[in-house]
């Protein structure tokens, strides 16, 4: 499977999370809970041999898969973003006051299916390439996992640049939205050109039938 392992946490304290097979996923994500500093939004990933750990911060919620190297990094954050939607919708305000584990009995099932969803079903890469919310995770640096739970500045490193792409990432957008809209305006103004020269060709036309400019013989 290419998604093995997901949680969702509000800052240290678990809420929910699922594992496919036996593994130690659950310590290593625990530590990297740990040490992601503050509170700021994130995307991050971090590499542990072949396997990488993805992490998206939104808000104060963190969700956090682990999945295989071949997987990339598209798919492991669609699926991301649709435990974060799915897990807000239902359960709202609570996950800012809930105890450690408070909605595992119900959401690991959740999480287990929708890692069987994005780690098999050809749709779902589909969907995230049609959806093209994602395009930001090409960018997304990958630090080995040793170095951040053994050294803390690194993640600090990797925080700081993350802030710094998902800047250029916002950028990005604000630059495609005035494009699109200038691209909108020229079409606008090459119809009304166009719907113009149609109306003078009709009147030439016209004018040629009817002897004159004026249209003599056809207004009488």
């Amino acid at each position: 499977m290419a998604i093995l392992y997901a949680l969702v946490a509000r800052g240290t304290v678990v809420l929910a999370e699922f594992s496919s097979t036996s593994t130690n996923a659950s310590s290593i994500a625990k530590q990297i809970l740990e040490k992601i500093p503050g509170n700021n939004d994130s995307h991050v990933s971090y590499s542990q041999d072949r396997y990488v750990f993805h992490v998206k911060r939104t808000d104060g919620l963190t969700v956090l898969c682990m999945a295989d190297e071949a997987a990339g990094r598209r798919i492991p954050f669609a699926f991301l973003e649709d435990i974060h939607q799915r897990f807000v919708r239902t359960y709202g305000r609570a996950v800012f006051s809930a105890q450690a584990y408070a909605m595992n009995d119900e959401f690991s099932r959740v999480l287990g299916q929708q890692i069987e969803y994005y780690s098999n079903d050809p749709n779902a890469d589909r969907i995230t390439r049609i959806k093209g919310e994602m395009s930001q995770v090409r960018n997304i640096m990958i630090e080995n996992i040793d170095k951040v739970l053994d050294r803390g500045e690194r993640l600090e490193l990797l925080v700081d640049k993350t802030a710094h792409m998902q800047g250029n990432t916002f950028r990005f957008r604000k630059q495609a939205r005035r494009f699109r809209n200038t691209v909108w305006w020229r079409n606008c103004k090459l119809t009304f050109l166009l719907i113009l020269l149609l109306l003078v060709v009709i009147y030439i036309v016209v004018a040629f039938v009817c002897h004159g400019p004026t249209l003599p013989s056809c207004i009488k």
